[in-house]
């Protein structure tokens, strides 16, 4: 069945007239015949009744007629939302985060690219930046925010906040009634990390500010997760490290702000080379958004 034959017989059935409905069509009037004719013998039922007076609809015509409409409107949609999705106004988008990210960034460039691109939902991942990586080369994230540079030449990225690292301790320790720490402090306390698999960029930065301040660390342990984190710090001596945004406001370990250095970390968006649609309209609002403190 071809849409051609469709558009003519609806345009038969709005009109009643075969001279209008060509007229309408822009077609002569004997291919507009020729379209009813093949399109019964198709659907192998009359579908209009026609005399030298009068062009009506047959009961089978008018069943058809709602089908036919219905049909073509799916069509128009099924044109439109490929178009959409071409052009990066529809679709989805696979998005990896971190926790600044989520609290500083995601909110206002999300309601500004849903105001913006309506048919585009965003599907989000709160994750650290060993697992966002993975998930970007492999595809199944298609924007990350990460910690740091990507350590590969595979993606592209570029920074968009940098915030401070604060020393984490439980409420019993030494520092957590302290307003501040110089970072050279941390020579004389046993610390807990994030492994760096997980954290590569925190982990290096805790690590290359402990070099600026010509001091060793002592790490005493290595953690994957922020809850067990704030575990080993309730219960052990330690001292952790966290973005500020991570424990403020928070109830358990104490932020302590380091100073003399001061460490910073910076906050990257990154997507792989051939970037899509999508991610150019998330880049653009990302932009548009910013700029993020």
């Amino acid at each position: 069945m071809e849409f051609r034959h469709l558009v003519s017989f609806l345009a038969i059935a709005d009109e009643l007239h075969f001279g209008r409905a060509a007229g309408k069509l822009h077609l002569a009037q004997p291919s507009l015949s020729q379209h009813l004719q093949r399109l019964e013998r198709e659907v192998g039922v009359k579908l209009v009744a026609r005399t030298s007076h009068e062009v009506r609809l047959t009961p089978a015509g008018v069943a058809f007629q709602v089908e036919a409409k219905r049909i073509l409107d799916q069509a128009g949609k099924a044109v439109q939302a490929a178009r959409d999705a071409a052009a990066g106004r529809a679709g989805t988008i696979n998005i990896g985060y971190n926790f600044p990210a989520g609290n500083r960034i995601l909110q206002p460039t999300l309601m500004r690219l849903h105001a913006t691109h309506p048919g585009l939902i965003a599907h989000l991942w709160e994750r650290r930046t060993g697992p966002q990586l993975k998930g970007l080369l492999s595809g199944e994230l298609d924007v990350g925010f990460i910690f740091g540079l990507p350590p590969t030449n595979d993606l592209r990225s570029r920074e968009v906040l940098r915030l401070p690292l604060v020393a984490v301790v439980g409420e019993q320790h030494d520092w957590a009634s302290r307003e501040q720490v110089p970072f050279r402090d941390l020579e004389h306390q046993a610390c807990v990390l994030f492994s760096r698999t997980q954290s590569p960029s925190m982990y290096d930065t805790i690590i290359t500010t402990a070099e600026r301040a010509r001091i060793i660390l002592r790490v005493a342990a290595e953690v994957d997760d922020p809850s067990a984190t704030a575990l080993v710090l309730n219960t052990r001596p330690l001292v952790g490290f966290a973005s500020l945004d991570r424990v403020r406001g928070t109830k358990g370990p104490v932020a302590v702000p380091l100073v003399d250095p001061v460490p910073m970390l910076s906050v990257h968006v990154v997507w792989r080379p051939n970037r899509t649609k999508v991610v150019d309209a998330l880049l653009d609002t990302l932009d548009e958004a910013g700029p993020f403190h």
